[in-house]
């Protein structure tokens, strides 16, 4: 393949009006990945990641509640007993306080697997970014030589309406002189005018392309954008195989559907770990009244103990889970052929494209010195009066 290297000195980016700003594709790029909102709101898709990141791992953390309550009860339980009146066994207000802990001891891996997900999801961000990035990029090559294109394409309209009035004055002078005719002068200022509405067509491409440039850089729509390429090409023997090769390992696609197959199987394994038991601690400490003898009392308590919690019906709502998340590994799978099938389109076309383009070179080379030749031969026999300006 061609490798293509650009050079150019770096100026600033203006913002003023009319401005005409030289830049090389390396400061457009770099203007373009450092503010353009798309990229911003890709970096705020890993801050949430980081987020539910840690959100996953509090299942690893204490909780620890604050209670208080207050009930009336009526009628308080009570009966009346020979001999020694009334007795409560319970006041009619109640009264409640107590601070609550509990620990997860383990979960059989349901945590860790939580934790897995979000993880990978975490490098799916990371990798939607760098595929931001190479799209943005991508973007402002395009437009860079297009209006690079379009600016060598202005200069030559100028250049040829420049010859074309020469040749008009040329005209003229041998009608003035009955070696010319009146349709002769009127074909040039029809050539003149066709060409004139080219470059026009022209300036309104150029100021499309600059409006797109700004639009990525985030400067004012009608600052003047000059393209400045000083373009060094150097040949690189690569097998396609090796394209291939380096494409499937580095292509932001690949990467972004791998990652997907991944988190599609840790979730599979997150869903299979959900039917596992789980064993916790408790703890609380507070204080409460309806203690005998004094049942009015507030009376300080504590309670403390292990749980244990074996789920046995679901309503078989992991299965169903089961079957997506596999369902889901499947077609993830098949996406990542359907991507690397894609890339291999992408390559085969390009490097046909780029083989086709370097034979062209030397085929237009052979036709510009066809058409040079051919211009001296038809200015010459026109001023001989061997041919005529039509």
């Amino acid at each position: 393949s061609a490798a293509v290297q650009l050079y150019g000195q770096n100026v600033n980016v203006s913002a003023n009006k009319g401005a005409n700003d030289s830049l090389v594709l390396s400061q457009i790029i770099r203007v373009v990945l450092d503010q353009h909102p798309s990229i911003q709101e890709a970096q705020e898709a890993i801050k949430a990641a980081d987020i539910k990141i840690a959100l996953a791992k509090t299942a690893y953390q204490p909780t620890v509640d604050g209670n208080a309550s207050f009930t009336r009860i009526g009628p308080a339980p009570s009966f009346d007993f020979p001999g020694f009146g009334k007795i409560s066994l319970a006041p009619a207000n109640n009264y409640t306080t107590s601070i609550d802990y509990h620990q997860n001891i383990y979960d059989f891996g349901k945590t860790a697997s939580e934790v897995a997900v979000e993880t990978e999801n975490r490098e799916l961000a990371k990798l939607s970014i760098d595929q931001i990035k190479q799209r943005l990029a991508i973007m402002a090559v395009n437009t860079f030589y297009t209006l690079a294109y379009l600016q060598q394409a202005i200069i030559i309209k100028e250049q040829q309406i420049t010859t074309l009035h020469e040749h008009l004055d040329f005209v003229i002078k041998k009608k003035e002189t009955g070696s010319a005719t009146q349709y002769e002068v009127i074909t040039t200022k029809v050539k003149i005018s066709a060409t004139e509405n080219q470059k026009l067509d022209l300036e309104a491409a150029i100021k499309i392309q600059q409006g797109v440039l700004n639009v990525l850089m985030g400067q004012p729509e009608n600052t003047i954008i000059h393209a400045k390429t000083e373009l060094v090409a150097s040949l690189i023997v690569l097998q396609p195989d090796s394209l291939l090769s380096h494409a499937f390992n580095h292509r932001d696609e690949m990467k972004i559907s791998k990652e997907k197959t991944n988190i599609a199987e840790l979730h599979l394994k997150a869903l299979q770990t959900q039917l596992k038991p789980s064993l916790s601690a408790f703890a609380s400490v507070g204080g409460k009244n309806g203690y005998v003898p004094d049942i009015n009392k507030y009376t300080p308590n504590f309670a403390a103990g292990i749980g244990f919690k074996v789920p046995i019906i679901d309503a078989y709502r992991n299965r169903s889970n089961l079957q997506l998340a596999k369902s889901a590994i499947t077609s993830n799978s098949l996406d990542t052929e359907v991507t690397k099938r894609s890339i291999i389109n992408d390559i085969v076309e390009n490097d046909a494209n780029r083989e086709t383009a370097l034979k062209k070179i030397d085929q237009y080379k052979l036709q510009l010195d066809q058409a040079l030749e051919a211009q001296d031969l038809a200015e010459n026999s026109y001023k001989d009066g061997v041919i005529t300006n039509l």
